[in-house]
């Protein structure tokens, strides 16, 4: 094994050279000329957004079904590594490099803030600011960062797991992923074509936290040490940023990125019990568990809601764009999740991943959340209007200012700001390193120096977004970047199910274990089902 860690990793020029030059002819007109950008992406996001937004809600909730389906059919017991092969990481260290990955600073920006927006423009032609505008604006996060944004994470990672631990391929991409549908196509331009889409995707999906994110930090800043708003700030803090990502990602998966997925994970813990016992305790837990009931009660309505009538906005400018979000994000995790779950069966990873993923977003969502609202309904605050004339970033802190000790707790959220993007950006850069290299087992990491060229490229990208601003332009590479993907989520999946199908299509055909019982004949010579389907379950690909 030790041979197989030390061994050499070779860069893929032909991939890494048109990826890095795409990148900078996309970033340098916006750095160039941001005015002239910001227009046009503004139409394509209108374009866009009117004419697939049914497209994207029904890949959304098409993922949640189909790993649901996965993981309590037979497929579910597949592992992902040999019969005694223990997990890599262990649960609590797996659960918060996932969720931490997935997520990132970007729930610190929104926790306190979407409540806000749909208690002043509710969706389903609820009216604002009464009763019911507050119960659906404290449960649509739910919806929105759930099990179907994690069933999306988890889509590509499944395939991309099968083909590097059962399959045994020496390569870290969604086109080889692709293999079982395009065969020998991904050897060729059609594999190079799809490596592309999955890097602009995760680069563009990166980019929109780092746009969102700055701002935010920014305004930390000037409220712990009173400095102006400017873009030299915002540069200064994205430079702090790489500097803190380069180190992580250089330092690797165990050393590095698990290391402040850890620290993250503990001090988002922490201020998360600090908000719900030093605020109003009751009043959240009864809101949350009142969002719960709702969410279920509508989940497959606006699941597919697409508001085709009234035509508010609301799914186009919220759903649709999470949908997208999440589906930018999607190589990247699936990457990364499939590089971390050696040791584990399917129906582990999405169980897990679908549980513990929602739970955390719902619980930043439920105290965070449900805290911003009680400041707002109880007239403690006007933070819609604060919302409305100052945007997100004065919008936090000003929620924060109203903590019980704030003078510790805000530069306690900023530290935790900082972590929380480094986790993702750098578990990013590590997955575009791996994907721009030759040949690659689950054992190795890609060359340092590939690494951490791709964390200055990500910030190179945050740059660009940031001299444009707003969040349109940020919603708009969101969406763009992710369309392309849909149908390459949709070969992953199909191309999982014909390896599995002829991996192991006896084995765990329902008929097979359904008729185990009437093939005990103690006079017969040939081995029973039973015997075969047991000795499958010991192999190196399934896990009883």
């Amino acid at each position: 094994m030790s041979t197989r860690k030390n061994k050499k990793v070779a860069i893929d020029l032909a991939l890494l050279l048109p990826s890095v030059l795409v990148i900078l002819a996309i970033s340098i007109p916006l750095l160039i000329n941001p005015e002239a950008s910001k227009i046009v992406v503004n139409q394509l996001l209108t374009w866009c957004t009117g004419t697939f937004g049914w497209l994207y809600l029904l890949a959304g909730i098409s993922s949640f079904m189909f790993v649901g389906w996965l993981a309590f059919g037979p497929v579910g017991r597949i592992k992902l590594g040999g019969p005694d092969e223990k997990p890599e990481f262990s649960k609590l260290p797996w659960v918060s490099m996932l969720f931490c990955a997935g997520i990132g600073i970007s729930i610190c920006n929104w926790a306190f803030v979407e409540p806000l927006y749909f208690l002043s423009s509710p969706p389903m032609g609820i009216e604002a600011n009464t009763t019911k505008a507050v119960e659906w604006a404290a449960m649509y996060p739910m919806f929105h960062w759930g099990v179907i944004p994690w069933a999306i994470y988890l889509m590509p990672a499944l395939p991309i797991g099968y083909a590097l631990y059962v399959r045994k391929v020496n390569v870290l991409r969604l086109s080889e992923a692709c293999r079982g549908v395009l065969g020998n196509l991904v050897d060729g331009i059609v594999g190079k074509i799809i490596d592309i889409i999955v890097i602009f995707s995760i680069v563009g999906g990166v980019g929109t936290s780092l746009g969102l994110s700055v701002p935010l930090v920014s305004k930390l800043f000037q409220s712990m040490f009173g400095l102006q708003d400017s873009f030299g700030l915002q540069m200064v803090i994205l430079a702090a940023w790489i500097a803190m990502i380069s180190w992580s990602v250089y330092n690797g998966l165990n050393k590095g990125i698990q290391t402040l997925s850890n620290i993250n994970a503990a001090l988002a813990l922490a201020l998360l019990v600090f908000v719900l016992f030093a605020s109003s305790t009751i009043f959240i837990l009864n809101l949350w568990v009142n969002s719960f009931g709702l969410l279920v009660d509508n989940f497959f309505r606006i699941a597919f809601w697409t508001d085709p009538i009234a035509k508010s906005g609301f799914p186009k400018n919220w759903t649709i764009f999470y949908w997208a979000w999440w589906i930018a994000y999607a190589p990247m995790m699936g990457l990364f999740v499939a590089r971390i779950s050696r040791g584990r069966t399917v129906k582990d990873i999405i169980i897990n991943g679908m549980l513990w993923g929602s739970f955390g977003c719902w619980a930043f969502f439920a105290i965070w959340g449900g805290y911003a609202l009680n400041l707002d309904i109880s007239g403690t605050l006007d933070l819609q209007t604060i919302l409305s004339q100052q945007g997100i970033p004065a919008t936090v802190v000003a929620v924060l200012q109203q903590l019980p000790a704030s003078e510790v707790i805000i530069p306690l959220f900023t530290l935790l700001c900082f972590i929380f993007l480094a986790t993702t950006v750098d578990s990013s850069a590590y997955m575009l390193a791996t994907v721009c290299t030759k040949e690659i087992n689950g054992y190795q990491e890609p060359a340092r120096w590939n690494r951490i060229l791709w964390t200055l490229l990500l910030g190179l990208v945050g740059i660009g977004l940031l001299s444009m601003g707003g969040l349109k332009v940020v919603q708009t590479s969101t969406v763009l970047v992710a369309l392309p993907m849909i149908p390459v989520l949709g070969i992953m999946s199909l191309s999982l199910l014909r390896w599995v199908k002829e991996d192991f299509s006896s084995e765990l055909a329902p008929n097979v274990i359904a008729n185990d019982a009437s093939d005990n004949t103690p006079n017969s010579t040939q081995p029973s089902k039973t015997t075969r389907v047991q000795g499958v379950m010991d192999s190196p690909a399934i896990n009883k």
